[in-house]
């Protein structure tokens, strides 16, 4: 009887100092210095902004006065401002509004919930309903749409339904790039209902 209550205290206290070995690993240890993860704060915050984007045609000088274009407007609830870090990027956390105006004066639209600019590469990474209205009629929709501002190509790898109501075509498929105007338009998967029309020769 004595050898097995030596061997019962002996298992609680090997279970206890198991116990307290788990116990002890939690991380409880609060990093400072270099250990810590650096905050990150904007270097500015706009609030129910609009940005007015335009061009001159011609070269000015000092007093020179010339008629410019409005390239685009772009409007939203809040911006913040993060170019002062090494890779610099700008926020728009609440959604954007964003009024692209052609040469001859027509407007386009996007909108999107979230939007990302990466001012170092010019892309821009617009998220959650994303939807691209033309003056035409023609109309976009996906979760998520890149434009590289550079090369003036959009594209995008998720699903996505375009709406073409001169052709009186839907398109419903799967990762597209397209040029700022649609002249030029690939589809990489596509599923749904499209009118083709045809030129026949007598």
């Amino acid at each position: 009887m004595k050898q097995s209550f030596g061997f019962f205290l002996k298992s609680i206290a090997l279970g206890f100092s198991g116990a307290m070995l788990f116990f002890s690993c939690a991380d409880n240890y609060k990093r400072v210095g270099e250990e810590a993860l650096p905050l990150v704060f904007p270097q500015g915050v706009a609030e129910n902004f609009s940005f007015r984007y335009s061009e001159s045609n011609n070269v000015m000088g000092n007093e020179d006065i010339d008629t410019t274009r409005v390239i685009s407007v772009l409007s939203g609830p809040i911006t913040e401002n993060y170019e002062n870090l090494e890779f610099p990027y700008r926020t728009f956390p609440k959604g954007i509004v964003v009024d692209i105006y052609d040469e001859d004066k027509n407007k386009n639209k996007i909108t999107a919930d979230y939007c990302i600019r990466y001012s170092s590469t010019g892309l821009i990474d617009l998220r959650g309903n994303v939807v691209l209205e033309t003056h035409d009629g023609k109309k976009l929709e996906t979760p998520q749409l890149y434009y590289d501002q550079s090369n003036e190509w959009a594209f995008t790898q998720h699903k996505f339904k375009y709406t073409n109501p001169e052709e009186g075509t839907v398109m419903d498929g799967e990762g597209m790039d397209f040029n700022k105007d649609f002249s030029f338009l690939n589809a990489h998967k596509t599923y749904g209902l499209m009118t083709i029309k045809e030129e026949i020769n007598d």
